[in-house]
């Protein structure tokens, strides 16, 4: 693991496959995985800016991501969408 990834936390890798939970979090250009399918993308206000953001769901265990695509910031890209209670 590299100093610029989100050190994994039970809380955000619990239930999440080994694919998933080895994505590069908070950067920008990081590659997902296979088996992440694309769904809907939205535009969001940054600053004076406006960025796309993908939501994507792992086929295999079921987490959902947002991919950020902000040219302006580094650390966008990957996040996971906590889980609803």
């Amino acid at each position: 693991m590299t100093p610029d990834q989100t050190p994994p936390t039970d809380a955000t890798h619990a239930g999440m496959c080994e694919p998933c939970a080895a994505v590069q979090q908070n950067w920008r250009r990081a590659p997902g995985h296979a088996e992440l399918v694309q769904g809907a993308n939205r535009k969001e206000l940054r600053g004076e800016k406006t960025v796309t953001v993908t939501r994507y769901r792992c086929d295999h265990c079921g987490t959902v991501w947002d991919y950020e695509n902000n040219k302006a910031n580094q650390h966008a890209g990957w996040s996971v969408v906590p889980r609803r209670a």
